[in-house]
């Protein structure tokens, strides 16, 4: 059986990255669409949630997503896989929480085990790294966690607001700021949201439908 699959975030790049990681696996996954600050349009079976700059889980948006009509089921795709974040995600009517330390196989896999209510978790060790996908500023060198904070510095947070978004301690945003800015060469925040701005690092507000995977994409 294939499973149909919307894939959630504010980003056309981190979706489209999802969307090739999946391509190999389209004899078991259909990608109908994209959705870029967008409800979903079509009925899907799994409306993939990617949580980069975007609200965690526990937050209203899941909630949101759950309550759609079209979607069957909702699924949290973060890096951040504390218990208390994933139990509360479940409750706002998540059917399952996957880490984005799963490999694409493992990802498949996942959205089968949750489409199917085998479980609801799919998490890895804290040590593992991120594997496949994409993200803003990939190929300038940042890393996911530092581009994440750099798009929510760029959508205008404070570091307070940041570490609230992307459930880091303060500390933590501080050290991904500082990071960031020696990755891309800069020394204030204004020239880093102005660097932000200038390399896609505003959200999109699209829908795709039947997305063809960019054959340059990472998978």
């Amino acid at each position: 059986m294939v499973i149909s699959v919307a894939l959630i975030n504010d980003y056309e790049v981190v979706v489209r990255g999802l969307a090739s990681m999946l391509h190999a696996y389209s004899d078991r996954i259909e990608v109908v669409e994209l959705d870029l600050n967008r409800q979903v349009g079509n009925s899907v079976d799994v409306a993939l949630y990617d949580t980069f700059a975007s609200p965690q889980g526990d937050r209203d948006r899941v909630k949101s997503l759950a309550s759609n009509p079209l979607v069957a089921k909702v699924v949290v795709y973060s890096w951040n896989t504390d218990d208390d974040l994933v139990h509360a995600a479940l409750a706002n009517g998540a059917a399952g929480y996957i880490s984005k330390g799963v490999s694409a196989r493992e990802l498949t896999a996942a959205l089968e085990g949750i489409h199917e209510g085998v479980e609801e978790i799919y998490a890895t060790a804290s040590t593992a790294t991120i594997v496949a996908g994409d993200w803003p500023g990939r190929d300038e060198g940042l890393t996911q966690r530092e581009a994440e904070v750099l798009a929510l510095i760029t959508q205008g947070l404070s570091n307070d607001e940041v570490a609230e978004m992307a459930h880091l301690s303060i500390n933590s945003v501080k050290t991904y700021i500082r990071s960031a800015y020696r990755r891309i060469a800069v020394d204030s925040r204004t020239k880093a949201v102005l660097w932000g701005i200038e390399h896609g690092f505003r959200p999109d507000h699209t829908r795709v439908t039947h997305p063809e995977p960019d054959p340059g994409s990472r998978a």
